[in-house]
């Protein structure tokens, strides 16, 4: 572009440069901004029925004002929508340059353009907006990359036990009263860290919203203060916290040599201090992980000495067992040691001392012998075989392969043939009699027809007038699970989302077709 005859302005380009570095934006966009207010002005004194071009030299400030015009075929000028003002037909361009044809682009250079006061005003009030506007957008994207970790702030206020933050001159991040640790005590000019939870955009700008309650706020402070952690060498597996009194955090390593603990707490807790000190002394175990179930749930437990160790890996559920003496240990004050032992290994965890555990065996025992000799029209030395060889329900007697109950001593093919038959027999019946009882109860065929609920389920939850689909939707997971105690968090969650997926297409299609209608 040729701006030989712009007049040069070099408070212009002074100008681009200041708001630039102010606001941490390029001075490409900055002159793009001032274009488009520029072309507005232009308008205004050219008239907006005109496609108006500005350039603007970045290096000197000179500003070309162009008037763009197409070249189209003669024919044009018959049609409604033919724009003279935008299009000029071909026998009156080649009168301009002979070498011109249909689609070509004519640019006419206007005279420069005027600032009065308004104009002035205009382009000023545009400029800033827009460039408030782009500041607010590079905030966004600039933080929005930053979620999930841990930012440096400095505390500008705190209202009504509310606190804002400033992160390091980027931006401003807000720190909710239930996103701070208990009893934490913030003051203006504290410097803090804090897990960047998430950006939500606003009218005023990027909303920040951050926490030091989250458990990846801890794993962070190990990545940031454990250099073996940070390279990958040690791996969080899970945290669960208590904040501001207890937490417990899993790590692992595939390097022999590294003991993973030792690492982590550092000689005489060097390591780790400071990341109690960030969290207001808040102790912290570190547990090496483990992918057997059963012996990480045992580490979790500690201090307490587990004694025997049951895992149902079908309701994610783990029954332990300890000496009557360690029984408190286990369970901690208020319940907290074995709480958080639950959080994290991800498993419900039940607790109780050897005796208990042990009445509840032969409980268990009486119960299933019962069932057996009961259902499967045996004495009680073939029920206990049965139990002795591992078999704890009808549906496994029914249903497993023949040679596995012909393996047992003394039960031939015949017998084998039998106790299967009797057993599926039984099941039918008892199957049909719940359905029967759900057909009294009045259950919605929306209920009985969900796949992953035993019968005897659906049963126990029209008993609690819960008779549809949609009355399970409707419920909280806790709730759910206080009606079936068997079935885990995690499968309750799953089942009233699955049973919500029909509210969010409604809603969905209600949007569209109002969206269509507009």
């Amino acid at each position: 572009m040729d701006f030989s005859k712009s007049l040069p302005r070099p408070e212009l380009v002074a100008m681009v440069a200041m708001l630039a570095e102010e606001k941490k934006l390029s001075k490409d966009l900055v002159f793009n901004i001032l274009q488009e207010a520029m072309i507005k002005v232009a308008r205004h004194q050219y008239g907006f029925e005109h496609d108006l071009r500005i350039e603007i030299d970045h290096n000197t400030g000179g500003i070309l004002v162009k008037r763009i015009m197409t070249v189209v075929e003669d024919k044009r000028m018959e049609e409604e929508d033919f724009n003279e003002h935008q299009e000029l037909v071909l026998s009156k361009a080649i009168h301009r340059d002979k070498n011109l044809k249909i689609g070509d682009v004519i640019e006419d250079f206007l005279p420069p353009l005027q600032f009065g006061r308004q104009s002035f005003q205009s382009v000023r009030q545009y400029v800033l907006q827009s460039i408030r506007s782009a500041d607010r957008e590079r905030q966004f994207n600039e933080f929005k990359d930053k979620e999930g970790e841990i930012v440096s702030c400095v505390v500008t206020k705190n209202e009504y036990g509310n606190v804002f933050v400033d992160i390091g001159g980027k931006g401003e991040g807000f720190l909710k009263r239930t996103e701070m640790i208990p009893r934490e005590m913030l003051h203006t000019g504290d410097r803090i860290r804090a897990y960047l939870l998430k950006v939500e955009e606003s009218p005023s700008g990027p909303q920040i919203i951050l926490s030091r309650t989250h458990p990846m706020f801890l794993a962070k402070l190990f990545e940031q203060e454990i250099p073996e952690v940070y390279e990958g060498e040690i791996e969080i597996k899970s945290v669960a916290r208590d904040c501001g009194s207890h937490a417990k955090i899993a790590v692992y390593t595939e390097n022999p040599t590294i003991d993973p603990v030792a690492t982590c707490v550092g000689m005489k807790g060097a390591r780790i201090q400071p990341i109690i000190n960030e969290i207001q002394g808040e102790k912290i175990d570190v547990i090496i992980w483990s992918e057997d179930v059963a012996e990480f749930a045992v580490r979790a437990l500690k201090p307490a000495n587990v004694s025997k160790v049951v895992v149902d890996e079908k309701e994610h559920t783990i029954e332990i067992a300890v000496p009557q003496d360690e029984l408190a240990i286990a369970i901690g004050r208020k319940g907290q040691n074995i709480r958080l032992a639950s959080k994290l290994v991800g498993w419900r965890l039940d607790i109780m001392n050897e005796q208990d555990e042990a009445d509840k065996r032969k409980e268990e025992i009486a119960e299933r012998l019962e069932i057996f000799t009961k259902a499967l029209d045996i004495d009680e030395v073939v029920a206990r075989l049965l139990l002795l060889e591992g078999f704890r329900t009808l549906e496994e007697v029914a249903f497993v392969e023949p040679e596995e109950l012909m393996s047992i001593e003394g039960f031939e093919s015949e017998l084998v043939e039998e106790l299967q038959t009797r057993a599926k027999d039984y099941l039918d019946a008892q199957e049909k009699e719940l359905e029967e009882k759900g057909k009294d109860l009045g259950l919605d065929e929306s209920l009985m027809s969900i796949e992953g609920l035993t019968v005897d389920q659906k049963i126990k939850l029209g008993e609690a007038k819960i008779k549809t689909a949609d009355d399970i939707a409707d419920l909280a997971a806790d709730e759910l699970i206080e009606i079936l105690p068997k079935i885990s968090e995690k499968e309750a969650n799953a089942l009233i989302m699955k049973l919500r997926e029909k509210w969010f297409a409604k809603e969905t299609k209600t949007e569209n077709n109002d969206e269509g209608n507009a």
